[in-house]
């Protein structure tokens, strides 16, 4: 492999050996017409999928815009153990390691690096969680065996999620938040491991008449690969719900809490030299969340009805020798409103979403420099679909969000109104084969951190998206693939700039500024393919550019954005009882600086697992990074063409684990 690393316009060559492997999966996920796809007795069909990721369940293939899923069945077989590591591995969504030790990860939808976080939206049953600040969600916090399906969609989710869906959303249902049948049930899980791992999970079901109860718990202690990144991770979770002549109401509480180390980043020769050493050996960080939700559903006439209003809470202390040295409390209430009329018009059916989306988040910053920060929004919207007798689909979305934030560090304090639109099609063109395309508009706002910290005298403008998407989506008897294009034109776009001049900054560098116009535009294969009755193959592969169109940096990509990535999959049942499922994931070099002088290399990870399954328990032997590459994913400075700042990745982890299902 041949590997650029330094220059404004250096690119990276992609491995021969994940050509080869593409190329073969390409080769026989499309065959040469549906009709052999369909042939011999050996294959399987896959389900068609269903998705709430448009407020109510809808036919994924009827959609004109690309949305993938990850499924209960799908987590378990990958033997992950968090949704950004199941994002990551299943979907071949690029990833950055969180400064935290508790298998956070930046994920980063369509190309947006360092603000990723502030331009995709993540709700969990019915609820946004997303921070008003930079503090990141924690969706590692979830117990990944509560959840049901994830869905993510590529590109703007803003009609229906609002402000920061320019890059898209991730929705997690979990099993006591979908809308399935219930049944008794329980599971018991233990893991042991590499660095240290040792990992208990439980949960279980009980269900009488239309009452049941949904309780978990889990509990991971791990060493982690670095000095003072060991890290303890608790949570808990208890839903209980009512369902009964097509009306379900239920309450669900849930909390976990993490303890962990703060190694800090490492420069390139201490990186070098020994990955693992910290250069902060006195740093912790304490983080505790608490989140309510009470949730209703049901159906009046033509119309179904639902409501989710939410409650969190989250506490966060950084300390040093045990001292602490930033602490905050986050309190934030949402409520999510929303109704759907199914009726004909003539020949022709239509779908009509209304919904209502309140957020009211506060910080208290504490301690001698305290303050406080809030942010509250007030949104609604109408998104409606109309089906001709030809099967052609036409779709059109409206939101309007009013805004107020303010932060009594800064003094700044400001009210907005944005809106939120898009018009789509889908055309089918065969049997199992149609096209679609979207047009739109998406915003963001300048945190409440980002509007602290300027130049003299700026007051940060919105952020806004004009959005394009075309695609193609083909689905036969044993398998599903599409092909997506997209481009997003940006004006304003928010983000923080280190080189620039500022005279409030400490070191007389740095501010978070409105760019010049950016561009992001590229193309994302995702196929599903069942090759015989026992094996399975998945691919996602995408091309992105995420650049400058104009001003000083006009020409160079944005930082931490790598050009192509592509994640190769197989699921493989040899005997009975017996399964084997693994992946190879490839992400090309990216950039660490606007001036693009520096370069992190690109890397291929590689993970396996086998399991072995009798009577109610399942034995698992699983490896992460198979190959023990050397690689990170996460730096932030480049001095003199040489990349700083570095946080390393673990090396190859084995672990251990049985799972009992009663």
């Amino acid at each position: 492999m041949k590997t650029v690393t330094s220059g404004a316009s250096s690119r990276v060559a992609v491995p021969r050996t994940v050509l080869a492997a593409l190329a073969t999966a390409l080769a026989s996920v499309y065959p040469l017409s549906p009709l052999q796809a369909q042939t011999g007795p050996a294959l399987a069909q896959l389900p068609p999928v269903k998705v709430s990721a448009t407020r109510f369940a809808e036919s994924v293939d009827v959609l004109p815009f690309g949305v993938s899923v990850i499924s209960a069945a799908d987590i378990e077989r990958a033997g992950v153990s968090t949704i950004n590591e199941a994002i990551i591995k299943l979907l071949g969504v690029p990833g950055r390691l969180d400064f935290y030790g508790g298998g956070d990860y930046g994920l980063d939808l369509r190309g947006f690096g360092a603000t990723a976080a502030s331009n995709q939206v993540v709700i969990v049953d019915g609820i946004r969680i997303n921070e008003a600040d930079l503090g990141g969600t924690r969706l590692a916090g979830i117990d990944i065996d509560s959840v049901e399906r994830i869905e993510v969609i590529r590109g703007s989710a803003a009609v229906l999620y609002g402000e920061g869906a320019t890059g898209g959303a991730i929705i997690v249902t979990t099993k006591a938040g979908g809308s399935g049948s219930r049944q008794n049930a329980a599971t018991a899980y233990a893991a042991a491991g590499s660095y240290g791992l040792r990992e208990l999970r439980a949960s279980g079901t009980l269900v009488n008449g239309g009452f049941s109860a949904d309780v978990t718990a889990n509990q991971r202690r791990a060493d982690n690969h670095r000095d003072n990144f060991k890290s303890d991770t608790d949570g808990a979770s208890l839903v209980a719900q009512w369902r009964g002549d097509g009306l379900r109401l239920g309450a669900r509480f849930a909390v976990d809490k993490l303890d962990t180390g703060l190694p800090g980043s490492l420069s390139a020769e201490q990186y070098r030299l020994n990955p693992a050493q910290t250069t902060s050996p006195t740093k912790t960080g304490a983080i505790r969340n608490q989140r309510q939700i009470l949730f209703a559903q049901g159906s009046l006439g033509d119309w179904q009805l639902a409501l989710d209003a939410g409650k969190r809470r989250k506490e966060l202390d950084s300390l040093n020798k045990g001292t602490p040295t930033y602490q905050y409390e986050v309190d934030a209430n949402n409520v999510a409103a929303r109704a759907k009329h199914q009726g004909t018009l003539g020949s022709a059916t239509n779908a009509l979403v209304l919904g209502i989306d309140q957020t009211d988040w506060t910080r208290t910053t504490l301690g001698t420099w305290g303050s406080v920060a809030k942010h509250k929004s007030h949104a609604v919207y109408v998104n409606d679909d109309l089906t001709l007798a030809g099967a052609t689909r036409l779709a059109a979305g409206l939101r309007t969000e009013s805004v107020e934030q303010s932060n009594s560090s800064s003094g700044v304090s400001r009210d907005t109104r944005q809106t939120a639109w898009e018009l789509g099609v889908t055309q089918p063109l065969a049997k199992g084969w149609s096209a679609y395309a979207r047009i739109g508009r998406s915003f963001r706002l300048a945190n409440v951190d980002e509007l602290g910290f300027t130049l003299p005298g700026a007051l940060l403008l919105p952020q806004t998206s004009r959005d394009l998407e075309l695609g193609t989506r083909w689905s036969y008897a044993t398998g599903r693939a599409e092909l997506r294009w997209y481009r997003s034109a940006l004006r304003n776009e928010v983000g923080y700039d280190p080189v620039i001049a500022n005279p409030n900054s400490w070191n007389g560098f740095g501010a978070n500024v409105n760019f010049d116009p950016t561009q992001r535009q590229g193309m994302e294969l995702q196929t599903d393919h069942a090759l015989s009755s026992a094996l399975t193959l998945q691919v996602n592969a995408a091309l992105r550019q995420a650049r400058f169109t104009d001003g000083a940096y006009s020409g160079r990509d944005v930082p931490l954005v790598p050009h192509q990535t592509v994640a190769l999959r197989a699921d493989w049942r040899p005997l009975p009882g017996h399964s084997v499922n693994g992946g190879v994931n490839w992400v090309a070099s990216q950039s660490p600086d606007f001036n693009n002088a520096c370069r992190m290399p690109s890397y291929v990870t590689s993970d396996v697992r086998y399991a072995y399954q009798f009577d109610r328990a399942e034995l698992s032997l699983g490896i992460n990074n198979l190959t023990d590459s050397k690689y990170y994913t996460l730096a932030y400075r480049c001095t003199a063409g040489v990349t700083q700042a570095i946080y390393p990745e673990a090396g190859r982890a084995v672990t251990a684990s049985v799972r009992f299902k009663f």
